[in-house]
């Protein structure tokens, strides 16, 4: 690893000083582990619960994350239009970066602040009724609050539309905020809009502001998202790649979402994920922190491998929930360095 030097910003430095780093785990369902009632807005506990936001931060601090993301996947206009809560979007998320402000600087070691910004909710023109430039404006929004609250990096995650992908990423562009990207490889290997793993990359090398890191999180199970990261980093080598996983796979049981993994196989995810070159581990919906704890001891512990196959992933972590129609192994293309 390169010395960090004065133009980086705080989540390049840590990179440049570290081979992996690890995220945190979920927010949506540790919350409502600790009392949050399904149809809330989880962003109101911002304020209304600040102790349990602070003490769930703590807990992956604790764990070992380098990296703890705000609770602010929905606060934008248009989500929190849901609960009538449109008009307190700067306090929202100033709240939430600062309680994660707060833990960080109370580490006692460098902790990423990143602000969590989730989909719109809103289907694209033609397809409905936003527009991008309306997309710009509601992400704007809510990343200038963020950096009015001291965020280290604005954290663009769980997207499915290119569009709102762009959209998000001129928002973080105009407010002057350096950014990550991740989307939700659901739907038979794809975005819920069709977009490939490695489309995401191609388009990152499109935007005037690279992304710091693009990759995938939530999805349907560990072992898909394993194959789309391992797909990008084919087709991408140069990319620096996150990897934030459900816990296993989610299933229904007794009318709630149950995911399968354990701490055992999420450590398993991590070391299979570090093999595939990936350098940001963490965890998404199903993720405690002692599954982020078993990821850190797996960090801490593993030696980088040759990269594995998909035959491999899926014999150690278990079968594709959702397999691509083409399981034939990625492409590959000359390497592009990026700037």
């Amino acid at each position: 690893m390169s010395e960090p030097n004065a133009s980086q910003n705080a989540l390049e430095a840590l990179l440049a000083s570290r081979p992996v780093l690890l995220a945190d785990g979920a927010t949506g369902t540790n919350l409502f582990a600790m009392g949050l009632t399904s149809g809330d807005s989880p962003e109101l506990w911002n304020v209304e619960q600040p102790e349990k936001i602070r003490a769930l931060a703590e807990s992956f601090v604790a764990a070992g994350s380098d990296i703890i993301l705000t609770n602010t996947f929905g606060c934008n206009a248009r989500r929190l239009m849901l609960h009538k809560l449109e008009s307190r979007v700067r306090e929202l998320n100033m709240a939430a970066v600062a309680i994660a402000r707060s833990v960080a600087n109370d580490a006692g070691r460098p902790v990423i602040v990143a602000g969590s910004v989730g989909p719109t909710g809103d289907l694209f023109a033609p397809l409905g009724a936003l527009t991008e430039v309306e997309a710009v404006a509601v992400f704007a929004e809510q990343m200038r609050a963020m950096k009015e609250a001291g965020v280290d990096v604005a954290w663009i995650e769980t997207m499915s539309a290119p569009e709102e992908m762009r959209a998000a990423v001129t928002a973080a562009e105009e407010v002057g905020l350096p950014f990550v990207l991740t989307a939700s490889f659901d739907t038979a290997g794809r975005t819920m809009m069709g977009m490939t793993p490695p489309a995401l990359g191609d388009l990152a090398e499109t935007f005037a502001d690279k992304p710091i890191a693009i990759g995938a999180n939530c999805g349907v199970g560990a072992s898909d998202l394993l194959v789309s990261v391992r797909s990008i980093l084919e087709t991408h080598p140069d990319a620096i790649v996150v990897a934030k996983a459900n816990c296993g796979v989610p299933r229904f049981v007794a009318e709630e979402v149950v995911y399968s993994g354990t701490p055992e196989l999420m450590a398993d995810y991590a070391r299979l994920a570090i093999d595939v070159g990936v350098r940001i581990v963490g965890g998404c919906c199903g993720n405690a922190p002692g599954h982020v704890a078993a990821m850190r001891h797996a960090i801490d512990t593993h030696q980088r491998g040759d990269r594995p196959s998909v035959a491999t992933i899926i014999e150690r972590l278990g079968p594709l929930v959702s397999p691509p129609a083409d399981t034939t192994e990625p492409r590959e293309r000359k390497s592009r360095r990026r700037g």
